[in-house]
């Protein structure tokens, strides 16, 4: 008798070893995609491996300030946060179907039996009845459908905190986006009053000249009508860093007028002091989250599959019950009251087949659809960070020509006003020469601060941060 049982229990657990459906093997991209970057030939790269916790390459005390503040209130991150706890939940949830279950039941109730109901003259017609019993259940997993269930369960859980991941990243990026905009605006802002400063003094040197008869009143009239150009651009240079501190107020959690005053203060637009290390294709994918979440939903759908094809075979539960019924509470513990039941169930859809394999047709081509989700999001990764490193090594190539233009617009003006107080040039080559000044000044700014929101969207397809 004992064999035989050693014999049924070593069976039962070499048959519950094993599960139905496809075993998950992580998909391979293409060598290619392993690759260095094609974009990365920069001066404004490097080959190292990227790095984490980006922002710190900027060595600003207040900006890493503002990120950790982001990454604690941001309520974009809190949401993430909770959805991660829920599948956890449900991942603790798959794996309770690997216990033994167990119901634990009792009730009293008074009943009033009909004349019929009596067995004999003795008996009252109306009398208290007590019933208690506990049952236990446990499902033999011979063909794996719980363990594919936790499979996916767990997939589910790695690619909501993958997920998690994402949002972080979107947040830290965004936040270092808007305290960018915050100080790039600012000096957008001094560009565009320093401008109107300088023209206030060519209107007074012109007015001079006007009232001692050396020049036209209209070249004054001409001088003021620029100055005036250049003043209207301040509110609206205002405004938008007025928006950039209201954006970065948000991302940290903050209601606007709670913006620490060293932020709202802040001028200086930060800067690497050092190229960008940006890696290869290989430690990118493997670092994306994007990448990460679509692979593990891949490996879901995959588990899925055994859930579904588990169903066309039996369903085996072994069960057990001990329970007692009396008329009155001193015989429940009674031997007569006592009842028990144990042995085995076995559960077969085996008329509904067509369903089932339906079933696992759906299960199969969800993880088809996941596979080329996966793919699609590899080929995302690599075109978002070329195009990203394209973009950010051209505008570097954009400012440094500009700012060699507003250098010679800058020493023009100069010239130009030097020789205006001396009467050795005309009006209109001041006045030329100051409006190309107010140009190129505005166009190099401007150029400054798409070449920082380029930069953030480098170290946001790098995703820097998560390893």
């Amino acid at each position: 008798m004992k064999i035989r049982m050693i014999l049924l229990l070593a069976t039962t657990s070499l048959l519950a070893a094993c599960a139905v459906g496809p075993d998950y093997k992580a998909p391979k991209t293409a060598p290619v995609a392993a690759a260095p970057f094609t974009g990365a030939a920069s001066p404004a790269f490097t080959q190292e491996a990227a790095v984490d916790h980006w922002w710190t390459l900027y060595s600003d005390p207040l900006l890493d300030r503002m990120v950790d503040d982001a990454l604690k209130a941001n309520t974009d991150i809190r949401v993430a946060a909770a959805r991660v706890e829920r599948a956890r939940a449900l991942l603790r949830n798959a794996k309770s179907a690997r216990l033994p279950s167990t119901t634990l039941d009792a009730s009293a109730t008074r009943e009033r039996f009909s004349a019929a109901q009596l067995n004999s003259a003795n008996q009252q017609r109306e009398a208290w009845y007590y019933d208690g019993g506990l049952s236990l259940s446990y499902e033999v997993d011979l063909f794996g459908r719980v363990r594919r269930g936790v499979e996916a369960a767990h997939g589910d859980w790695q690619a909501v905190e993958a997920d998690a991941d994402a949002v972080r990243l979107a947040v830290i990026s965004d936040t270092v986006r808007a305290y960018l905009d915050v100080t790039t605006s600012a000096e957008r802002l001094k560009v565009a009053q320093d401008t109107v400063a300088l023209l206030d003094q060519s209107i007074r040197i012109t007015g001079a000249r006007v009232d001692v008869g050396r020049s036209d009143r209209l070249d004054l009239i001409r001088f003021q009508t620029l100055r005036d150009q250049q003043a209207a651009i301040i509110p609206q240079l205002e405004a938008d860093r007025k928006s950039a501190l209201l954006r970065l107020a948000t991302l940290t959690g903050r209601a606007p007028q709670d913006l620490p005053a060293d932020v709202i203060a802040q001028v200086v637009t930060p800067h690497p002091a050092k190229p960008i290390p940006v890696g290869d294709g290989a430690a990118l994918l493997a670092r994306r989250p994007d990448v990460r979440a679509a692979e593990r939903r891949l490996a879901a759908d995959t588990a899925r599959i055994g859930v579904a094809t588990a169903d066309l075979y039996p369903r085996i539960t072994l069960g057990g019950s001990v329970g007692s019924s009396a008329f009155t509470g001193m015989d429940v513990l009674g031997s007569e009251s006592t009842r028990w039941s144990i042995g085995p169930l076995i559960s077969w859809n085996f008329p509904n087949i067509a369903a089932t394999r339906a079933k696992i047709a759906a299960a199969k081509a969800d993880s088809k659809a996941s596979l080329a989700t996966f793919d699609g999001t590899v080929l995302t990764a690599l075109e978002e960070t070329e195009r990203a490193l394209s973009t950010y090594a051209h505008a570097q190539e954009r400012t440094d020509t500009l700012a060699r233009a507003q250098d010679e617009a800058a020493r023009a003006a100069r010239i130009s006003m030097a020789r205006q107080r001396e009467g050795r040039i005309d009006f209109l080559t001041v006045l030329d020469a100051q409006r190309t000044l107010a140009q190129a000044q505005s166009d190099l700014v401007a150029a400054r601060r798409d070449a920082a929101f380029a930069q953030v969207d480098v170290f946001r397809a790098l995703a820097g941060g998560w390893s």
